[in-house]
């Protein structure tokens, strides 16, 4: 009788300790237990070589989540992102994935970035950690978990903070103040970025990769083409009204600067992507200026403002979400219980 599963072509580290009886008495348990060694041996030396690659197919082919079902792929692009946000934590600290410690981990909280994480994203980390560092004390990379003692002292919030957005009145303001004229350059990329925010509900990170020839504010009717990044397929966002005079005078004096790139927002002739510490720079500059002082000054909240704004029009739940690239309607229920406030 034949076990076709005797020799798997890609076994997982998980399957060890799962070999049914049957198996064992035709010899399969042997030839298991020599492909699951071989396999820890080869991400012992994959985790020491290109920890990048081995989180990614960690995270592919096994990783699972507290109810043991495997992570979404929205879940696991931010994994990754966040993964990656350690390990340049670690490189620059002079140490590994496989080495670190839990000095290491109190030293990642007090960089500027983590200094900003409210408490959900701090949990976040710390459960990633502690999967990580589990995961890597079974296949025998590391011998310890400096991430475990952090989750007795971490629990995620009682309450989601209420979203940040503009009401109708500051939101009504920001657009007259975007749509007064301005010749300087500095001052009309940063009118053109609020506005982009303001008009299309775009992320910070689909802004920076805004390129010149997505923006078509001539087109019938207007719009902004966002290209497909991570989980998110592409989709098209109609301009509104207010910002499509602005938009167009940004991009004309865009294609006549001397810069490298086609990037539709730099700032430096080199055409390098604007961080997001300079985008919530000239956000709050801009908020400010129209004495909208008592908000999150962050592309966020103009994006919350956005979705706010198309709610109030009447638009459904679902049609919103398509137009923020979303592919649930939490953030569209969470704005809506905001109506009526303000």
């Amino acid at each position: 009788m034949k076990f076709r599963d005797c020799q798997p072509s890609r076994p997982k580290i998980q399957s060890c300790g799962r070999i049914s009886a049957s198996a064992r008495r035709h010899g399969c348990a042997k030839t298991q237990f020599q492909y699951i060694t071989a396999s820890m041996a080869d991400m012992d030396v994959l985790w020491r070589s290109n920890p990048t690659l081995a989180y990614r197919d960690w995270q592919t082919r096994e990783a699972a989540g507290a109810d043991k079902r495997p992570f979404s792929i929205r879940s696991i692009v931010q994994h990754q992102a966040m993964f990656e946000h350690f390990r340049r934590h670690l490189m620059a600290r002079g140490t590994t994935v496989i080495a670190f410690s839990a000095d290491d981990i109190e030293a990642f909280w007090r960089t500027a970035d983590a200094r900003t994480y409210t408490q959900t994203t701090r949990v976040r980390y710390v459960k990633l950690l502690d999967r990580l560092c589990r995961h890597l004390v079974f296949v025998g990379v590391r011998k310890d978990n400096p991430a475990a003692s952090l989750l007795q002292s971490v629990r995620w919030p009682d309450d989601e903070p209420e979203p940040q957005y503009l009401d109708k009145g500051l939101d009504r303001r920001l657009q007259t103040h975007l749509q007064s004229s301005v010749e300087d350059l500095a001052d009309l990329r940063s009118r053109a970025i609020v506005a982009l925010f303001l008009a299309t509900g775009i992320t910070a990170a689909e802004a920076r990769a805004a390129r010149v020839v997505d923006l078509h504010p001539d087109a019938q009717p207007p719009y902004l083409l966002v290209p497909a990044h991570g989980p998110r397929g592409a989709r098209t966002v109609h301009l509104a009204g207010f910002a499509i005079p602005l938009l167009s005078d940004w991009l004309a004096r865009r294609q006549t600067q001397a810069i490298e790139g086609d990037l539709l927002f730099t700032l430096l002739p080199d055409g390098r992507p604007i961080t997001d510490m300079s985008f919530g720079r000239i956000v709050a500059a801009t908020l400010t200026a129209v004495g909208a002082t008592n908000v999150e000054m962050s592309p966020r909240t103009l994006r919350n403002t956005f979705c706010r704004r198309q709610l109030l029009a009447g638009r459904t739940h679902d049609d919103v979400s398509q137009m923020l690239g979303l592919t649930s309607n939490r953030t569209c229920v969470r704005i809506a219980a905001t109506i009526g406030k303000g």
